[in-house]
């Protein structure tokens, strides 16, 4: 039981044993070897959302060679990887650096309040206790990195569907995808029309009877080769880590200005994007109502399809795509707004995430509860006017871990100039009033369903987070942490 004394303090404390807190753990571990530090996982594995997403095909939606560490080659042998060898390269970059024995499975973070006086964080963690059951302890540390992400992991979000307890198949959401089921020769209908549904339908439709994509409107889709053929032609011939840097480079030049092309002149994308779909399908296809959404590119997130694997599929009339609304299930499938029926043994719940900021931990200043949603972020890692506490987001528009990398070298570089002027505290001031924006710039359903519970940002710099890679290098890996928008005691 907790008895209200820490059983220990530390330097630092990670919060999340993922993709990005233990690049973050292996960061601390390089600059700071000197500070004591641990990593909490709720979970019981190393990987995070690698570890958690288990159905057919799942895999990264970003080449490997910007979502893996800057300070590890992937040496994989494809830049599009499956989950399974996404979770192994994390794992193995945790026990190649030293960090895997400082991970605490099973730890949950339930609230941390941070003392002025002490300058020390509160940490109030639920684990197993030795003879069953749970038990929560406190912990103290210095500074708090979250590396939660910012999805929930015990629930993915499903809408209410009229008739759903009518219907007489399975009902299955990626998220937590049964380790029994088999889609062998059965009917199986996937409602979405992002990245999950996208990676889905092709893999089901090799030995399903057949497979039909459900969509309410359709997402932009983009097909890319899963090989690298740059890395290829480099990998024996020169030395990994120059050939990593060069494709790594090569793979962020072409993001950064593939975006801009998109954001700069839409019309012109919306026309490049339809037209290499269209290449790809039958003639005939409908591609206007399948596949031209009635937003802008990254409006919301491209969905990329790796050796366009998804219109192989179609092609083969394995797989189907329908645009239409639910009415209701039926006992025996689908009926949709147009009156046709889907009929179904299998419907796969693709409809995304519930966002949640800091992995859901109540955060308090002195006993003083803190709302996320009343704060300004500062550089897209620390919150207006909480002491000593950062958080790791990554890019939208981007592989997460580009933006991961900076968050924690600065985190890094903070911490070390903290160390040589004795200061214990750091916090961001309260900005100006002004311009206030949503923290996330998506127009995706499960961001506008967060609206109220994320930090915004402002207008500018440092309280802009900027989606832009080349800014956040100048901002957050070469200017100086000691602006004046930080008050350091």
């Amino acid at each position: 039981m907790d008895n209200g004394e820490p059983l220990e303090h530390l330097d630092v404390l990670v919060v999340g044993a993922g993709l990005s807190g233990i690049g973050a753990a292996c960061r601390l571990r390089q600059k700071l070897p000197h500070h004591t530090f641990a990593v909490l996982e709720s979970r019981g594995a190393i990987g995070g959302t690698w570890d958690l997403f288990r159905y057919p095909g799942v895999r990264s939606d970003s080449d490997m060679y910007t979502l893996g560490y800057s300070f590890r080659p992937w040496r994989g042998g494809k830049a599009i990887a499956q989950g399974a060898d996404i979770r192994e390269y994390v794992t193995e970059t945790a026990r190649e650096f030293g960090v895997e024995e400082r991970v605490r499975f099973h730890h949950r973070v339930l609230a941390a309040d941070f003392s002025r006086a002490t300058a020390r964080w509160t940490v109030v963690v639920e684990r197993p206790r030795a003879g069953g059951g749970s038990e929560t302890v406190r912990l103290t540390c210095s500074f708090l990195l979250s590396c939660t992400g910012y999805y929930r992991y015990d629930e993915g979000y499903t809408p209410e569907f009229p008739g759903a307890g009518e219907f007489g198949g399975r009902i299955v959401h990626p998220q937590h995808w049964p380790t029994d089921l088999d889609t062998t020769g059965r009917r199986v209908v996937v409602i979405g029309s992002g990245a999950t549904a996208v990676t889905l339908v092709p893999n089901l439709a090799r030995d399903a009877e057949h497979v039909t994509m459900l969509q309410r409107s359709p997402s932009w889709v983009l097909a890319l080769s899963s090989r690298d053929h740059l890395a290829d032609r480099l990998r024996g011939r020169v030395p990994e880590g120059l050939a990593y840097a060069l494709v790594r480079t090569k793979h962020i030049a072409l993001a950064t200005a593939t975006y801009q092309f998109t954001r700069r002149w839409p019309r012109r994308a919306r026309e490049v994007l339809r037209e290499r779909v269209a290449a790809r399908l039958p003639e005939g296809f409908d591609v206007e109502r399948h596949f031209t959404p009635d937003y802008d590119p990254w409006d919301q997130r491209v969905c990329f399809v790796p050796d366009g694997d998804l219109f192989r599929a179609l092609r083969s009339g394995r797989a189907s795509v329908v645009t239409d609304g639910i009415e209701t299930f039926t006992p025996t499938g689908i009926r949709l707004t147009s009156g046709a029926e889907l009929p179904a043994d299998v419907v796969v719940t693709a409809t995304g995430l519930n966002l949640l900021f800091l992995g859901g931990m109540a955060l308090s200043v002195d006993g003083e509860p803190v709302d996320p949603a009343d704060r300004v972020t500062y550089k897209g890692m620390m919150l207006s006017g909480v002491p000593n506490l950062a958080f790791a987001l990554g890019y939208t528009n981007a592989s997460w871990t580009l933006k991961i990398d900076l968050v924690t070298e600065h985190v890094c570089r903070l911490l070390a100039l903290m160390q040589r002027r004795s200061h214990r505290i750091v916090v961001p001031r309260e900005p100006a009033a002004g311009q206030r924006e949503p923290l996330i710039d998506l127009d995706s359903g499960y961001v506008r369903r967060a609206a109220g519970l994320l930090p915004s940002q402002g207008g500018a710099t440092p309280w802009r987070l900027h989606q832009n890679y080349p800014l956040d290098v100048v901002g957050l890996r070469h200017r100086r942490v000691d602006d004046t928008a930080l008050e350091f005691s």
